[in-house]
């Protein structure tokens, strides 16, 4: 029985105790704590005191990679850390697992700091903002904002207070001007101070920004209050505003400019007067052609004092206050004539103008002119042709014109033939009437139409070589000769054509269709 009682506690006494094992060993991770900027990456190393331990590892969810390791520790690569985040490291020893926890504290220094003024230009007595604000930094707690005006601190907030998820990072102060803060720089100074958790102090400062006082301008036409809008450029400052006068007459202008306590005051007369453009009225401004047209001008109701009137056509210069009046009969060539009637009016010693224009529209029946429309047309056979012909008339006539029966388009070109030898018949209309002509068309032959420019052409060139040398002149007498004999009968060749052309006008002209 005592071998047997031997033999069991050398059995319990071989088999590992737990509780033991968890004080003999420890599990331990470095750096601690790790500060990491924001982007960039840590090394961390995870060991143990266990002298032979078993699975091993870290929990992060940052991108990890193992760098080494040895029978106590291991060594890792954590990459783009951006956010603050808790690692742990485990061991485990004879079936114990221990963990070592790691606190990753991400930031950023205050690399852009922002001051803004609103406004940058205020008048004294009045309010303005002073704010500042940090885009990105981290951690906020560790950050101090600092308004300075100057060389003096004109406001300071830390954040220290500030929760974890908040993100924004700015200070705002709002001061009254007064006249000494022109032209006073104001800045922002940004710290974050890491040092409580094992890093530096990082600075940052924003650009400085000017302040400027403005006066303050008031100004009056009368007891009327305006509404100035203020302009600066460098140390200059001006107004201007826009009056609307509801009288006319002497009045007096008033402007306050005050810079803080101080205050200057100026006053100018204005005159105010109206002159808007004359009233030119026509009774019937389409009359018809042979009718009387009667034009009155008459300056407007508005108008102080009252002005002279010149009615163009009117004999005479109207009385000031009067209106100009024009009787005529309307003819053709007024249509489109343009009556005006000219205000004038003395302001001040200065002489002002205003004109008021009609254009007149003269309406008559339609007529041809032979200038436009003529009654014998000659085309070269062969050749593209149009049948030359626009009416007068207002409102412009439609035309129409027959040949053979049969309406031709005006508007296209047709090639010239013996067949189109006649008298065509065009007739234009409007609204007031209708009017017809006959026009005699005769179609030649391409060397008929040409025989004038070429004798017209011999002509030229012989006058040219008499002043050429004798031997030449004496070359060409033949064929001077031979033109003279050609000069006889190129004018019979005409008579006979002209003859021609009123026997085929006289036959035409008995059996169109107009």
């Amino acid at each position: 029985m005592k071998m047997l009682l031997l033999g069991i506690w050398t059995l319990l006494a071989l088999i590992p105790c737990s509780g033991t094992t968890e004080e003999i060993f420890e599990v331990s991770v470095w750096p601690n704590p790790a500060l990491v900027k924001f982007g960039q990456s840590l090394t961390i190393n995870c060991s143990t005191t266990c002298p032979d331990p078993g699975p091993s590892g870290i929990e992060t969810f940052f991108k990890k990679t193992q760098l080494a390791k040895g029978p106590q520790w291991k060594e890792f690569l954590l990459e783009d850390i951006t956010e603050d985040s808790v690692l742990q490291c485990f061991f485990s020893c004879a079936g114990v697992q221990k963990d070592a926890v790691l606190d990753i504290t991400m930031y950023q220094p205050p690399e852009q700091v922002i001051l803004d003024l609103q406004p940058e230009w205020v008048t004294t007595e009045e309010a303005f903002t002073v704010k500042c604000h940090v885009p990105s930094v981290a951690p906020l707690q560790s950050l101090t904002l600092t308004l300075l005006q100057g060389d003096q601190e004109l406001h300071r907030k830390d954040f220290m207070s500030a929760s974890a998820a908040s993100q924004r990072a700015e200070v705002a102060v709002n001061v009254r001007a007064q006249r000494e803060n022109d032209k006073c720089n104001f800045s922002c100074r940004a710290e974050l101070d890491l040092s409580p958790q094992g890093g530096g102090l990082f600075h940052g400062s924003s650009a400085t920004k000017e302040l400027r006082i403005f006066a303050v301008f008031r100004m009056f036409l009368e007891d009327q209050e305006l509404s100035p809008f203020s302009s600066w450029k460098g140390d200059a400052a001006w107004a201007s505003a826009t009056i609307l006068a509801m009288e006319t007459g002497d009045q007096e202008l008033t402007c306050l400019v005050s810079l803080g306590p101080v205050e200057q005051k100026v006053r100018r007369p204005v005159h105010v007067y109206s002159f808007p453009p004359p009233i030119l009225e026509v009774e019937d401004a389409y009359p018809l052609a042979g009718t009387d047209v009667n034009v009155t001008c008459s300056g407007h109701v508005l108008t102080s004092p009252s002005p002279t009137l010149r009615l163009e056509g009117a004999p005479n210069l109207s009385a000031p206050g009067e209106s100009a009046w024009l009787l005529f009969t309307a003819r053709e060539e007024d249509d489109g004539r343009n009556l005006s009637c000219e205000a004038s009016l003395e302001v001040q010693g200065r002489r002002l103008l205003k004109t008021t224009e009609i254009q007149l529209h003269v309406l008559y029946k339609p007529r041809f002119e032979e200038s436009s429309c003529p009654g014998n047309q000659i085309w070269v056979e062969g050749m593209d042709q149009m049948l030359a012909c626009i009416p007068e008339g207002n409102p412009a006539p439609a035309l129409v014109c027959i040949w053979n029966g049969v309406i031709i388009d005006l508007d296209v070109p047709q090639k010239a033939t013996q067949n189109h030898t006649g008298t065509y018949c065009c007739t234009a209309t409007n609204q007031l009437g209708s009017v017809s002509k006959d026009i005699a068309v005769i179609v030649q032959g391409l060397h008929e139409g040409i025989t004038s420019s070429t004798i017209f052409i011999i002509i030229i060139s012989t006058l040219g070589m008499a002043v050429i040398t004798i031997t030449l002149y004496l070359n060409y007498q033949p064929c001077k000769r031979n033109r003279r004999k050609r000069a006889p009968r190129q004018r019979e060749q005409n008579k006979d054509e002209e003859s021609q052309f009123a026997d085929i006008q006289a036959e035409e002209c008995s059996s169109h269709y107009c």
